[in-house]
């Protein structure tokens, strides 16, 4: 069985000329895991990208999740993989994935948060807790209300995703959430490492 990643704070890595010093920074600030994904790159790049950042992953003993590529999370020994509501569907992700690695999935609504119950999920990725502008064309955001009655809900531990800011980051664990996602607030700061710190408390 694979073995817990700790999503406590998530780092979303957005495109920078420096990531692997971005992600070290971030690491040292309080970043507990990093999710790589694939929107610029084809697919032999990638693939590179993928094994340079899990290096630094390993070496800060870090986890490292793959979005949506599959082939690619397998391809590297990942420790995760989160699929969303259109990537392959988890009983066929879950054939092909080894069993020491993690599934994360994503909620975009109640409903589905009640249809991951019939899932061996890692975490449950609730998304989006407030308005975001890396995802503008998602569903009516949770709120803290939407969050609290996922986890009312949910038998899995709730990654908190969209809108997610050191003001309201308290409040977000309040409600219910396991862990804190979070993209530009880190990755667009001037300093990754400070920017880290404000998620921790």
């Amino acid at each position: 069985m694979s073995k817990l990643i700790d999503v406590t704070l998530t780092l979303i890595l957005e495109p920078h000329t420096a990531i692997l010093d971005l992600i070290r920074e971030s690491v040292k600030g309080g970043v507990t895991a990093i999710v790589l994904r694939d929107k610029f790159f084809n697919d032999r790049d990638f693939y590179e990208q993928a094994l340079l950042i899990k290096g630094v992953c390993r070496e800060l003993n870090v986890s490292l999740i793959i979005n949506d590529r599959v082939d690619v999370a397998i391809a590297i020994e990942a420790n995760g993989v989160h699929i969303g509501k259109t990537d392959i569907p988890y009983h066929a992700v879950r054939k092909i994935l080894p069993e020491n690695m993690s599934i994360g999935c994503t909620a975009e609504s109640l409903e589905d948060v009640i249809e991951a119950e019939k899932y061996e999920l890692d975490y449950l990725g609730i998304i989006p807790v407030f308005p975001s502008l890396n995802k503008p064309n998602l569903k009516q955001p949770f709120g803290l209300e939407g969050l609290r009655k996922a986890r009312d809900l949910s038998r899995h531990r709730l990654l908190a995703i969209g809108g997610v800011k050191p003001e309201n980051a308290k409040a977000i664990k309040e409600a219910g959430a396991d862990g804190l996602a979070v993209a530009s607030a880190i990755c667009r700061a001037a300093s990754q490492y400070e920017a880290a710190r404000t998620f921790r408390f």
